[in-house]
């Protein structure tokens, strides 16, 4: 059976306690967000790549790309807090926390920790990011008679630019950063996550996967699944 998981974002924990649900020999289809927020980033990296799962590219996962190339130019100097801050206040101070490269002070400043083997990881975990695809089409299993794609952000209302190369630039805006759903006429059966909902809804033209796992909150804090064989969902709230 083939899962898509939602926004992981770091909680490693609650993605192990959702997988323990799971029948044996399951593959997973991630659909980007794996890093940032949650305390354990480098675990769900390590989790997917050690496990040969699939994954699109998430806004978060493009966001650690650039700035994390920035902290790999200064490292294991001061890092360029001022160029970073975008990332940081959105998740990645706690990415980095959690390959043991920073530490914080009492006084919140950011310093970097000496870490040879973890900043390896660190690069090594960044160039993987780099071959993540901005979708996944599933063969053969179609929904409602559609194709089914698997992407960050919603993409099926820009479907029509994806094979157009003078036109990936606003192809890869929709598949990372955009928060309208899909039209009712598009050609696609998208699979998505990106924008946090309370319930999902198994009965629209399109599924949004993303039940806010790192969120701490009693409407939201969930990781969820989603059977493409079987349609079920499976869900885990935050631990």
């Amino acid at each position: 059976m083939t899962y898509v998981i939602g926004d992981v974002h770091g909680e490693f924990d609650t993605l192990k306690r959702l997988t323990k649900q799971l029948p044996n020999n399951y593959k997973l289809i991630f659909v980007g967000d794996l890093v940032d927020r949650g305390l354990k980033s480098k675990e769900v990296i390590k989790f997917v790549r050690q496990n040969n799962h699939q994954s699109v590219l998430g806004n978060h996962e493009e966001m650690m790309i650039k700035y994390g190339e920035s902290f790999i130019q200064t490292y294991p100097q001061k890092p360029r807090i001022e160029s970073m801050n975008f990332w940081l206040t959105n998740g990645g101070k706690q990415a980095l926390l959690s390959y043991n490269l920073i530490k914080i002070t009492k006084e919140g400043k950011i310093i970097c920790n000496e870490n040879p083997s973890a900043f390896k990881q660190f690069k090594d975990d960044i160039k993987w990011l780099k071959t993540l695809p901005f979708y996944i089409k599933i063969p053969k299993i179609k929904k409602d008679g559609k194709s089914i794609v698997i992407s960050h952000a919603s993409c099926a209302d820009a479907w029509h630019y994806h094979n157009n190369k003078n036109e990936q630039a606003k192809f890869k805006e929709y598949a990372l950063w955009n928060r309208t759903p899909p039209k009712i006429n598009c050609k696609i059966f998208n699979i998505h996550g990106h924008t946090i909902i309370k319930d999902i809804d198994t009965s629209k033209h399109y599924l949004n996967l993303d039940t806010g796992c790192y969120k701490k909150s009693e409407t939201t804090s969930y990781l969820s699944a989603y059977c493409l064989e079987t349609s079920k969902i499976v869900s885990q709230r935050r631990v």
